[in-house]
């Protein structure tokens, strides 16, 4: 059982609520393995973080943001996320936490934009605190979280994404794509043709990440949109997921029906295969018809369906 007994039931916290916004970070304080299972009108996920077998603390938060209030929740969605800390046991910890707040809040409350643009200052903003913080506290000097978020808004998808925990579709019998690119040295020579996926899986330099929240003053984010349609799944996930697990085996996790069985089998095929890093994943599966909506211009357009070689063109040329 990879959940330690102590830790199976499930946990959660509520933030606050901010004008009927539900903002539920998911996972206890002490830095442990935490699981939760949501329910929308169209959409249900299910989320799981482990705390690996070779780390004595959980850097990795995960957030669901479902607003109560139904303009709220028609114009802005339900949010998604999953961010990676990095900086010791407690500035990694504080990192992840502190970036999916700020990128909740921000996204929920600020100034009216369309959805890319209002992702892009969420991550901004998230950037300056997290920066702030490691310059003014000794304790979290150098701390800094990778960030991948999902947006549903109807059928429109919007994903904002800095650093390595990736965002796949799964659309089909057979057909998975990652949507994100990572943000790490080892990634980019992949991207060039310099090395193999085989090559680059086993490198000693493939946790060099090249962009992070909280690093730099400046960030750079990757946004991205396309539609969904009933029965596609959805995977946000830390690097603990994708770096001990092939992707064959992730589409073939993706399948199951049930949620809590998929995301229980993928973290567990993880820490089967060493379990070095904390590991989290957050599935989301499209179980009804969700509304047409007009999706917001400002993010590159990715087109699902594609898998093998097409699939591969696709990631090369954009």
């Amino acid at each position: 059982m990879f959940l330690k007994e102590a830790e199976e039931t499930e946990q959660m916290q509520e933030l606050e609520y901010m004008g009927g916004i539900a903002l539920t970070q998911l996972g206890p304080q002490d830095g442990g393995n935490f699981e939760h299972h949501w329910s929308g009108d169209y959409l249900q996920a299910h989320v799981l973080s482990d705390v690996g077998k070779k780390r004595a603390h959980n850097e990795d938060t995960c957030l669901i943001c479902a607003p109560e209030e139904a303009s709220l929740a028609r114009d802005r969605g339900v949010l998604f996320a999953v961010a990676d800390g990095m900086g010791g046991a407690s500035g990694g910890e504080f990192a992840s936490r502190l970036a999916l707040e700020v990128v909740a809040d921000e996204y929920y409350t600020g100034p009216y934009h369309n959805i890319p643009a209002r992702l892009q200052d969420a991550f901004e903003q998230a950037n300056r605190r997290v920066y702030e913080e490691s310059e003014i506290n000794p304790k979290y000097y150098g701390m800094g979280t990778t960030v991948s978020a999902v947006v549903i808004v109807g059928n429109c998808v919007y994903i904002a994404q800095v650093g390595d925990s990736r965002v796949y579709i799964s659309r089909g019998k057979g057909n998975l794509l990652q949507v994100t690119d990572d943000h790490s040295l080892v990634a980019e020579q992949v991207r060039n043709g310099y090395l193999t996926e085989e090559e680059a899986r086993g490198h000693t330099l493939k946790n060099l990440i090249t962009r992070a929240v909280g690093i730099k003053e400046a960030l750079k984010v990757d946004l991205f949109t396309f539609r969904i349609k009933p029965n596609d799944t959805l995977l946000v996930c830390s690097d603990g997921l994708s770096n001990m697990v092939d992707d064959e085996t992730i589409r073939r996790g993706t399948e199951y029906d049930s949620l809590q069985g998929a995301a229980r089998v993928l973290v567990g095929r993880a820490l089967e295969n060493g379990g070095t890093d904390n590991v989290s994943v957050i599935l989301v599966r499209v179980t009804g018809v969700p509304p047409r909506v007009p999706c917001d211009e400002g993010a590159r357009e990715v087109v699902v369906g594609q898998s093998g070689i097409l699939g591969k063109l696709r990631r090369i040329v954009s």
